[in-house]
């Protein structure tokens, strides 16, 4: 009897995940980020609308900003502004460019629905997002 409670119980250990998001990537640190964006305020504006995105770069939120984007249907993905395939330097951050993500030091394109680039070993760092009437919060 008491095996058929282990082997019930196993199952359970084994589907249980850590509540942390975080990363395998050398080049990218895990920095705690909590971030409220209010959907009324004229800067956010823009991501009431399917691919569109904003890049905040307030101190203090993500290793070099965070990219906030709609990918439709309410749902909102949210990615580290820090190439995710280069040592942290003076070119490392990435700027928007409609729907993707450019790498200044490689000319690598990261596409904001994926947060992955053709041939990069990884994928932008990505935050937790949940939307809460026009409030969207990024946290990990």
């Amino acid at each position: 009897m008491k095996k058929y409670i282990l082997l019930l119980l196993i199952p359970l250990f084994m589907g249980c995940e850590k509540d942390s998001v975080g990363s395998n990537n050398p080049f990218l640190p895990d920095y705690s980020v909590n971030l409220n964006i209010n959907l009324n305020l004229p800067a956010y504006n823009v991501l009431k609308f399917p691919s569109n995105g904003v890049l905040i770069t307030t101190a203090g939120v993500g290793i070099r900003g965070v990219f906030v984007f709609n990918v439709g249907s309410n749902t909102y993905v949210a990615y580290d502004a820090a190439c995710p395939n280069q040592a942290l330097s003076d070119c490392s951050t990435m700027t928007l460019n409609g729907i993707t993500a450019k790498c200044p030091c490689d000319d690598a394109e990261y596409n904001l629905f994926t947060g992955l680039s053709t041939g990069k070993n990884y994928p932008m760092k990505s935050y937790r997002t949940e939307v809460n009437g026009n409030i969207i919060r990024v946290y990990n």
